[in-house]
């Protein structure tokens, strides 16, 4: 591959004068409707940050089209004058992917809300990005079909946004995440071109650019169109609660069960901290005193699900539980389910604020990583309440902190570093469904070599050549990444003997 220049550290931080933002905002109002150009102040303030509140700054000027010919529009004339532009859904992402830019366009895409056609004999349906994840099943509930990926936030949070973030769910671990069920997607380029990648079939001829485009954060393209597959509702559903004194105990139960070939629908962990925090806010029935609790549930025929649920039991008293629990009925099993989904909401009850990680480990090391996490908090001075996706190793550690004491965001924020790194050291990664945005940009350079970054650049710049889309996200320079070894090789953590000083 050709090598192609690397952005340079800050090359996302042009200032724009008053001259060039006037001229900006008049040839923007030449070709949208007065309602899609937002440039006050006061109206910009509610655009500084996505669910990771701790980064803020408020944009340029917003634009929020009706249609594709005007987010085109946008993007050409962006382009024409250096704008960078950062697309954003819901902004309930929760690593920055959306922060805007002081001298760039927040391009939003809440107004690209319809569902445009249901296929129930191919099972797939097309919608527009701003469709929110849990309207796409209730759209299409009366036709015994539903959409699989299931994130915590799919109240709220857009299709567009679960592509862009390649986002998953408590029923990822036996239906996959975004990328395993989306068919195809339109996207624009930086130039206003419209591209269709994957196709209507189980099968696109070519590269697989919708597989690159899925979780890429907005840095190749601007979404505006998907096609995901549908799932048929299984003929029953039964979720089994188990009860642990231990929280390692817990974690090697879900090894128990994936080695014994069981693949579960959904497999959730959930520790003290979270427990309380959640059966206070939802009355889920959870068992407050338990160290942690697994969730799982098994779904299919009545006769499979039957047989698994006896095999499943068993497992869970061989490994440890001190209690086994069945739903007795679906709206206990709902209410099971309400108090994971409620989790992150449920903890921001408890603490001023909480500090969201992502990172996602290989199931056998569930046990010790988790014992590390509450090490490491003790070392930091702060409360971890851990929930996450146990069958596929995707955990959520909530650091708790007050960002109005001095000193608790950056121990917070030191912490949540340490623990993307102790996943990367057990063979894991730093990200699995919330993405890299700015929150982990420095971790990239802990996952990975300096070739495998220059090639990611190499993308970037196949689609994007003038690095407008998204700048400064997601995969860092070299430059900073040689400058994050030196920071710690200084502290005594950790070295990069692969990565070249600038």
């Amino acid at each position: 591959m050709q090598a192609v220049p690397e952005p340079h550290e800050g090359s996302d931080t042009r200032t724009v004068s008053a001259a060039e933002r006037a001229a900006l905002i008049a040839a923007l109002r030449s070709v949208l409707p007065r309602d899609a150009l937002l440039t006050e102040p006061e109206e910009l303030r509610s655009y500084e940050c996505d669910g990771l509140s701790m980064f803020r700054k408020a944009p340029l000027l917003v634009v929020l089209p009706h249609d594709v010919a005007q987010a085109q529009a946008v993007l050409r004339i962006c382009r024409e004058r250096r704008v960078p532009v950062v697309a954003r859904g819901a902004g309930t992402g929760l690593s920055g992917g959306a922060l805007p830019l002081d001298n760039g366009a927040l391009l939003g895409l809440a107004r690209f809300d319809r569902i445009l056609d249901v296929d129930a004999r191919n099972r797939t349906a097309r919608v527009q990005p701003g469709v929110r994840n849990l309207a796409i099943s209730e759209a299409v509930a009366s036709l015994g079909l539903y959409y699989a990926p299931d994130p915590s936030s799919q109240i709220a949070c857009s299709i567009g946004g679960n592509v862009a973030e390649n986002s998953g769910g408590v029923h990822c671990l036996k239906y996959g995440l975004t990328v395993h069920n989306v068919l195809a997607v339109k996207l624009l380029t930086m130039d206003g071109e419209l591209l269709t990648l994957g196709s209507q079939g189980l099968d696109a001829p070519g590269y697989d650019l919708l597989a690159l485009v899925t979780g890429s954060e907005g840095l190749l393209g601007v979404i505006v169109e998907i096609t995901v597959k549908l799932m048929p509702k299984p003929e029953r559903a039964q979720v089994l609660m188990a009860s642990f004194d231990d929280v390692e105990t817990a974690g090697n139960a879900v090894a128990a069960i994936i080695g014994a070939g069981i693949i579960p629908a959904g497999l959730e962990m959930m520790d003290n901290p979270s427990i309380r925090a959640a059966e206070d806010f939802v009355h889920a029935g959870y068992p407050v005193e338990a160290a942690a609790i697994l969730l799982c549930e098994l779904d299919g025929s009545n006769e499979d699900v039957s047989e698994q649920v006896m095999q499943v039991r068993e497992l869970l008293r061989a490994s440890g539980a001190t209690e086994v629990r069945t739903a007795q009925d679906e709206a206990e099993r709902l209410r099971f389910w309400a108090g994971r989904k409620a989790a992150f909401p449920a903890v921001g009850r408890i603490a001023a604020d909480y500090y969201c990680m992502d990172g996602t480990i290989p199931r056998r090391h569930l046990g010790r990583v988790l014992t590390r996490i509450a090490e490491l908090g003790a070392e930091h001075g702060l409360r971890v309440a851990n929930v996450f996706h146990a069958g596929d190793g995707n955990l959520h550690p909530l650091i708790l902190y007050d960002a109005s004491h001095a000193g608790e965001l950056e121990r917070a924020e030191a912490l949540g570093a340490r623990i993307l790194e102790l996943c990367v050291e057990v063979g894991g990664t730093i990200t699995g469904e919330h993405g890299v945005g700015v929150e982990k940009i420095d971790q990239m350079c802990v996952q990975f070599a300096a070739p495998e970054l220059a090639q990611f650049h190499a993308l970037k710049h196949a689609f994007d050549p003038d690095g407008l889309l998204n700048p400064g996200k997601a995969v860092p320079t070299l430059h900073r990444c040689a400058e994050f070894g030196a920071m710690h090789v200084h502290h005594g953590e950790l070295r990069f003997p692969d990565l070249p000083r600038f």
